[in-house]
Order: C-alpha cells, then sequence, then structure tokens
C-alpha cells in the first residue's frame, strides 16, 4: 500500500511587503517546484491544481508551470515523465509549459555526450537508470565502451521521453512575472541569459534578492518552507527526501499549495 495519503493542504501566506508584479491579467497561473521523482506527490499536486481551476469562475486562462527538475534523486523518475507527458490531456482546460532544470539539463548532456557521466551519474542519475530498469556501470571508473553502451541503453529506454525533454523550455514571462528553474542573473536582460543563470544558479541572483521590477518565480534552493518576497518565490521543498510537494497559484493574489505524505504537515 502507498504510504500517501491523500492528505493536502492549501496555504494563505501574504508577503510583508505588498507587490505589484503580477502575472497577466487574462491569466492564472500555477507553478509547480522540484518534483525530483516523487509521482505519488505529482499526482495528488495535480488533483489539487485541477480542483482549484474547477472552482475558478473569473475567466482567467489557467496555466500550469512545471519549474523542473523532474528527475534524478526520487526512485520515479520513469513515472513522473509519463505523467507530466498526461499531463495537457488530463487536464485540457489549461496550457501545460515545462521549463528545464539542471537535472534534465545533466541528462541531456550525458546523451550527447558519453564522457559526461559521471557529471550525471553522481548528481541523482543512479535512481533515474534504476527507474528505466538500467543497471549502473560495474566499476567506477567505467571503462569508456561501458558508458557508451549505457549512454545508447538509455537513449532507447527513454522513447516519447527524450523528445519531451529536449523540448524543455529555458524560462518563461507572464506579465511582471518570470519563471526559471533557478532564477536570472540581474546583470543581463531576460532574452541575454545563460544557462548557468538559468539552470544551475550562477549569478548573482540571489545576492541581489532578485531582479528589479520583476517577480521571479523559481525553484532549484531546496527548503523546508517556501520562500516569498515581493521580488521571488521560491517553491522548492526538496519533495525527495521532505515529501512534500509545493505550488503556487499566481493572478491577481497568490495562494501556496503544498501536497503531502501522510503524518507529514
Amino acid at each position: 500500500m502507498s504510504i500517501l495519503s491523500g492528505l493536502f493542504k492549501r496555504v494563505h501566506k501574504a508577503p510583508s511587503e505588498v507587490a505589484e508584479l503580477h502575472v497577466a491579467p487574462d491569466e492564472r497561473i500555477y507553478a509547480v517546484g522540484d518534483i525530483h521523482g516523487r509521482a505519488g506527490l505529482l499526482a495528488r499536486m495535480l488533483e489539487s491544481i485541477r480542483a482549484s481551476i474547477s472552482m475558478q469562475t473569473d475567466g482567467r486562462r489557467p496555466r500550469i508551470v512545471f519549474l523542473g527538475d523532474y528527475i534524478d534523486r526520487g526512485d520515479q523518475s520513469r513515472e513522473v515523465l509519463d505523467q507530466l507527458n498526461r499531463a495537457g490531456r488530463e487536464i485540457p482546460e489549461a496550457e501545460a509549459v515545462f521549463l528545464r532544470g539542471n537535472h534534465e539539463a545533466a541528462l541531456l548532456a550525458f546523451l550527447a555526450d558519453a564522457s559526461q557521466a559521471a557529471n550525471w551519474l553522481h548528481f541523482g542519475g543512479l535512481q533515474t537508470l534504476a527507474s528505466y530498469g538500467l543497471a549502473p556501470p560495474k566499476s567506477t571508473p567505467a571503462p569508456p565502451e561501458e558508458i557508451e553502451r549505457l549512454r545508447k541503453d538509455l537513449e532507447r529506454a527513454l522513447g516519447p521521453h527524450l523528445p519531451f525533454l529536449l523540448a524543455t523550455r529555458r524560462w518563461l514571462r507572464s506579465g511582471d512575472v518570470v519563471f526559471s528553474h533557478a532564477g536570472l542573473d540581474p546583470a543581463h536582460p531576460i532574452e541575454d541569459q545563460s544557462d548557468g543563470a538559468l539552470l544551475w544558479g550562477r549569478s548573482e541572483f540571489l545576492a541581489e534578492g532578485g531582479v528589479s521590477g520583476l517577480r521571479v518565480v523559481h525553484g532549484h534552493y531546496a527548503a523546508a518552507e517556501p520562500v516569498v518576497t515581493p521580488r521571488r518565490i521560491c517553491i522548492d521543498t526538496g519533495a525527495y527526501y521532505s515529501g512534500r510537494l509545493t505550488a503556487v497559484r499566481l493572478d491577481c493574489s497568490l495562494e501556496l499549495i503544498a501536497v503531502t505524505e501522510a503524518g507529514r504537515s
């Protein structure tokens, strides 16, 4: 029997300052934080988002933005990608947008160049391999031919998940709000952002508290609680180890939505 219960809770938090930075007036956006191979939590999150959408009557167009890091670390990466591939069909009234996280980038780098294996396998990739029924290399370091064979096996095993991963986007903007996996580099315009800044957090984004004139919704930096400020919202609550997956609903207001394992709050 699953350790997950039907428990979910919605958490309302008001920022200490009133922010006038909102998504486009015709949109309602649900952003989902780092999933990391937790298929049960994702299923419950989609249920709660579907329920929220059904209660809205103001005519705003719903979109669901997934902030990346769907794979690795948790044990159900394949199942998570299956669910995400079905999300558009199962919630047809909402457009689904899939952003790329650094874990997806690391996997794709390995598929493009087998010499990048160590960068991904010891970064959570071992759990992803297992979810596709693939064994890790027998020795460390593994012979190049074994790594190349593993790369080809994974490429075949991914099947329709590979084009899905390749099609993931780097960022999305709606009104005054930008969605990306790890934030933005305040030193550059949105159109000139590096993968290092968007996917890996290699910028002064946290040190500067965000980007002037924008509100950035992101994941990547796991913490026990979401971070909500006028200029940034971080919703990575470490689902793979905490058993808590967090999302945020944005329209003219803000609502945090959390789904948890049984016995957790």
